[in-house]
């Protein structure tokens, strides 16, 4: 059974406490870019190196994540060290903190480096973590051409837009 508990806080926290090299993506960046719209998981893009990953199974099983099938289904544990991360593109996980999806290269993007490059560390929730900028979560989500994405597009657009006016 999915929990409905959500903590982002204790997630973000475990990653930083690994010293995991990752950019927050998706709806929790938008939240930290001032969108109104809630969101009930984590996003995250990890820096893929060998090394790197290792750091994310270490804070993962901190986590007790298991794989997360959707709403009614149950999330099932399993085993990950670097090398099984590695060999997919997306993870969708369920912790004891709540839901978080692991995307190595997020629709419209290049992965870790590109989304890093103009991210800003960011309080989410007293951990400062790297969040991608607006202008990357607008294009990524443009490219994944989701209907919760394409919602979302106009308010995170006016949002950019409003800031290049201020600026």
């Amino acid at each position: 059974m999915v929990s409905p508990r959500f903590e982002p806080d204790k997630i973000l926290e475990a990653f930083t406490r690994h010293e995991v090299r990752f950019v927050v993506i998706g709806g929790l960046a938008a939240l930290a870019h001032g969108s109104p719209y809630p969101t009930g998981d984590v996003d995250i893009t990890p820096d893929t190196s060998p090394e790197n990953l290792a750091r994310v199974s270490a804070a993962l099983s901190d986590l007790g994540a298991r794989v997360w099938f959707g709403d009614d289904e149950e999330a099932l544990p399993f085993a990950h060290d670097a090398t099984s991360l590695a060999s997919a593109g997306v993870w969708n996980l369920l912790t004891e903190f709540g839901r978080i999806d692991l995307s190595m290269i997020p629709n419209g993007t290049e992965g870790y480096l590109d989304l890093a490059r103009d991210a800003t560390e960011t309080d989410i929730l007293g951990v400062v973590v790297p969040v991608a900028s607006l202008a990357d979560i607008i294009r990524s989500k443009q490219a994944a051409n989701r209907d919760k994405d394409l919602r979302v597009l106009p308010t995170l657009r006016r949002i950019l837009a409003e800031r290049h006016d201020c600026g």
